[in-house]
């Protein structure tokens, strides 16, 4: 199958022990989400849900619509387990009780 002015993409998906990154060339009026159909991760990994995970290009959130360029790397983000706010929260709030507790037995 020929390509109408094809550009090379590349497709990532990051899990906490492994990262993949899949080189393609597709048609140059292609959409992310038929770029990501194209490079078969969603066969790999079927956890990936492209109606509720998020996409974006270099870093930068987009929909599965927008149009590529070439040498654009498609990223598709993962569910956070944590929420990073609580998190931090939660450690701020550790750090303060360890600070009065080490003040206490100094005392």
């Amino acid at each position: 199958m020929e390509l109408t002015n094809p550009i090379t993409i590349e497709v990532s998906y990051a899990l906490p022990d492994e990262q993949v990154i899949l080189s393609l060339e597709v048609p140059g009026d292609c959409i992310v989400e038929e770029a990501i159909s194209r490079s078969g991760i969603l066969d790999t990994y079927p956890q990936i849900d492209l109606g509720t995970d998020k996409v974006g290009i270099f870093g930068k959130m987009c929909k599965l619509n927008a149009g590529l360029r070439n040498k654009d790397r498609i990223e598709i983000y993962r569910k956070l387990i944590a929420d990073p706010k609580e998190s931090r929260r939660q450690k701020a709030e550790m750090e303060r009780k360890k600070a009065i507790t080490d003040k206490q037995s100094k005392d």
